[in-house]
């Protein structure tokens, strides 16, 4: 069985491994990383015969660990990284390159389509219906998004929104509030089969799947790098977030939204950012939390979007797509049953 892991900002990681009556008979770890001594690759491998294949990410990397000589030197890859590798060997995991992906660019649609879309495609994923896919998201009016288990009342003022136009839904994955206004943000989804990120954990599918992205920002001069758990930041400060779903039936939805530009005042208005969440930021204001693409790069919002997907493109390939009148009809009823209902939005008063 083979396992690869691509360490964001790191190196790559393969492990080819047998079982053996629930057992690792065999390991073998490879890749483009730096290692010193030389033997200290046959303490790792060595190091994980005989562990359960059913052993958790933790576990694999403690036995890693427990029999490399404590004086060796890996350079782009961790303990952790390796037990990541073999964990996706054991699962059938699949590489970005195993899956022929499709792209969706469209026309600005309304918040509440957009949360109906997520879920539909992430849906059609799973079923197998509907090839991996990448969408890029247009809105046709100004929203606050919030996260599926974030309080109405603790996160917006919705008076305040009322007064400005702003409506206000719960999308179906975790994560903060968003604060969108039609031309302001990069929003975009990924739809892909959960062997995308087998053996991973979610703190681990975070990074692995927002990698290309921080590799895009970088060739447009963004220092850039991943602040775990979910946020992309620069040394000018927070860029984005990201946030993602499990579907049972098998897939994983992650999307993120990038401030392009940013009406700060009235995000201040609209958004309740409590003391609690700015001192875990270090910072002092929801202002200074956000930190538009178009002062960093210099560049229009759609040659921003153009690079994103021909980055993607370039690294796995990208065939132009659309939503299908299934999927279109599919969205409009999850729209009038369930995101536009006071049921779901006030499920978390």
């Amino acid at each position: 069985m083979h396992g690869e892991y691509k360490v964001p900002g790191g190196k790559l990681v393969a492990a080819d491994v047998e079982v053996t009556e629930g057992r690792l008979s065999r390991v073998r770890v490879s890749g483009d990383f730096f290692l010193e001594p030389d033997e200290a690759l046959d303490e790792i491998n060595g190091s994980l015969v005989g562990a359960a294949a059913n052993a958790d990410v933790d576990t694999l990397a403690s036995l890693v660990r427990a029999g490399t000589d404590p004086q060796a030197r890996m350079v782009g890859f961790t303990p952790e990284s390796v037990a990541v590798a073999v964990r996706r060997a054991v699962t059938g995991s699949t590489g970005w390159l195993d899956h022929r992906w499709l792209s969706v660019r469209e026309p600005a649609r309304s918040p509440l389509m957009h949360m109906a879309l997520d879920q539909v495609l992430a849906e059609e994923v799973a079923a197998g219906r509907r090839s991996p896919t990448l969408r890029f998201w247009e809105w046709s009016d100004p929203s606050v998004i919030i996260g599926s288990f974030q309080s109405v009342r603790n996160e917006v003022d919705l008076p305040t929104a009322e007064h400005h136009g702003i409506e206000v839904v719960r999308r179906i994955t975790g994560g903060g509030a968003m604060f969108v206004e039609p031309g302001n943000t990069v929003t975009y989804s990924l739809y892909a089969p959960k062997s995308l990120v087998a053996g991973m954990s979610f703190a681990d599918s975070y990074a692995f799947l927002d990698d290309w992205v921080l590799e895009v920002l970088r060739e447009l001069g963004l220092n850039v790098w991943y602040q775990p758990l979910n946020d992309i930041t620069s040394d000018g400060g927070k860029i984005g977030g990201a946030a993602q779903k499990r579907v049972s039936a098998g897939a994983v939805l992650h999307h993120v939204t990038m401030s392009y530009d940013v009406d700060a005042e009235k995000l201040g208005q609209v958004l309740r950012v409590g003391g609690v969440k700015l001192s875990d930021k270090g910072v002092g204001s929801a202002v200074k939390r956000v930190d538009p693409l178009r002062r960093q790069t210099g560049l229009d919002r759609q040659t921003v979007i153009d690079r994103l997907e021909s980055g993607f493109r370039s690294r796995y390939g990208l065939v132009a797509d659309g939503i299908t009148a299934a999927e279109e009809q599919r969205a409009e009823e999850l729209v009038a049953t369930k995101f536009a209902t006071s049921e779901w939005l006030h499920r978390v008063p």
